[in-house]
This record gives C-alpha cells, structure tokens and sequence, in this order.
C-alpha cells in the first residue's frame, strides 16, 4: 500500500510523512525505502538500536539530508517545495550535537529562535524569550554564557530556542500557518531523570494542548512507552514497527531489535498495555 494513502492518517491534516526514503553514503545503506507518518498533536518517538538510522531519518525530515530516493511530504506538499522561511516559521529542531562558536548568552540564543518572526512578529514579542526559559527551567541562566553550561543545561536552553521558534501560529498568508513541529533529536540523552521527565511532560502538553506535532529519537523504552502515542522503530535502516507505542513496543518486538528479553510491569488502575518494562541483561 501506499504509505501516503493510509486510512488511518487520511482525515488528519496536520501530516508529516516520509514516503520510500533512501539514504546512502559510500558503501553502506543508512535508510532503505523508509516510509512513516507522523501527526499533529501527537508524539512520535523514533526508536532503534545505535546504527539503525535514527538520526539519519531526523536528517531527513529536518531537510538537513536529501534522500536519494522517495521525499518527504509536509502536509502533502513536498518538503522541497517550502521556502525555508516558511518552514522556520513552523518547524523548529534540536540537534543531537549543538556548538555555538561565540559567547552568546542564554537569552541570545533562546532570541535567536524568533528570528524567522523579525519582520512579521507576534504581538507579546517582547515576552516570548524569558516565556520560552521559565517553560524549560532555565530562566536563571539567561545572563550566563551558553558555553559555561553543562549539557543539561544546554539541552534545556536548545529546547527553549526551539519553543521560541514555535511558540505561536505563525502569522502571514494561509500557507505559512501550517502546524508547528518540533523536530528533537535525542533530547534527553544530557539530562538528569528529573528533567527527562518534565522535558517529555512539556512537549507532550505542547502536542495534547496547541497540536504540536512533535517527533523525538528517544533510546529509553519506558519514556518513549510513557510519554508518546505512537512510535517507528528502525533496524538495520529499515523500517520494522510503527503504530501505537503500546502496541508496537512488545517483549516480542524488543527481544527481536534490541536483542533483550522485557518484563512487561503490570499498569495500574487496569488500563491496557505495560505501563514500563523491567529489561533482563543479555548474557
């Protein structure tokens, strides 16, 4: 079937899909064919063991790599057809890797997320910055150089320049009012449980309270289990698993990618699925 004909995506008009994808380097296959949707208002945790393609795939949809093969559609226009303006203005990401090569403080580059907004700004402007700070907890850095941060604490302030980017409908002609989208790649491979968590209760406010479509590489499966709806799993640059997280993420399926046996640990309250899964170290 036609990945860009499913039924169960076909109402939803808030859609970011990839549709037959390949990515190749020298010698080696990082994506083949690989198709997937994600939706507005959701969570899509992106999962797979290290190599799978994960972070090729965010590539991907970021428009940071061209495949050499399929496309990639956002809101079934192709993502090259955008202006890159008008995919700033709805689109924000956050890499796995971020340097900042001068000494720019904290608010600079939060601030620097309204950028694609300069010449057609919202109109509590002025406010967005320290907003975008208090939601992510770093408001007290503000005045701090980025580069004397842990990484945490980066993390915490790249992801405060991604809300500011995003923080309201753009304005402008209808096609610039897309959904917004926040793109983040291994957002909480830097940060403590705490902040691992209130980072994924944040975004996930975002997507149930505005229609955010938010897609994450996550490599925890209990917080990819908690906090998305649905998920795509990746091996060997394969699409292998996408649908409902609880669905998807099986003893079955994480002995088969992962190679480890899970535990599925009982929900409270009698709700379907695990609630988290206790995993058994391979011998």
């Amino acid at each position: 079937m036609n990945a860009r004909n499913m039924h169960d995506f076909s109402l939803i008009a808030g859609l970011l899909e990839v549709v037959g994808v390949g990515v190749e380097v020298p010698g080696r296959s990082l994506l083949r064919a690989a198709s997937a949707q994600f939706a507005a208002g959701q969570v899509t945790a992106v999962l797979g063991p290290n190599g799978a393609g994960k972070s090729t795939l965010m590539s991907v949809l970021t428009g940071q790599r061209r495949p050499m093969g399929g496309a990639v559609y956002l809101a079934g226009k192709a993502l090259a057809a955008y202006a890159p303006l008008e995919l700033a203005r709805v689109r924000a990401s956050v890499a796995q890797e971020t340097q900042v090569a001068f000494e720019f403080t904290v608010r600079e580059v939060v601030e620097l997320g309204r950028y694609p907004h300069r010449s057609r700004p919202g109109r509590p402007e002025a406010d967005i910055p320290l907003q975008a700070m208090q939601a992510t907890a770093v408001e007290h850095l503000q005045h701090r150089a980025l580069n004397t941060l842990s990484g945490g604490e980066k993390a915490r302030v790249h992801l405060a320049r991604a809300l500011a980017q995003v923080w309201e409908p753009a304005a402008g002609p209808a096609s610039a009012r897309a959904t917004r989208w926040l793109l983040l790649d291994e957002p909480t491979a830097a940060l403590d449980l705490q902040h691992q968590h209130r980072m994924l209760q944040l975004v996930r406010a975002w997507a149930t309270a505005q229609g955010v479509g938010v897609v994450a590489v996550l490599h925890d499966l209990n917080l990819a289990l908690r906090y998305s709806d649905r998920c795509v799993v990746l091996q060997g640059g394969e699409v292998v698993g996408s649908g409902a997280t609880a669905e998807v993420l099986t003893p079955a399926c994480i002995e088969k990618v992962w190679g480890v046996v899970a535990h599925p640990v009982a929900p409270q309250g009698g709700a379907a699925g695990p609630s988290q899964y206790l995993f058994e170290a391979p011998v």
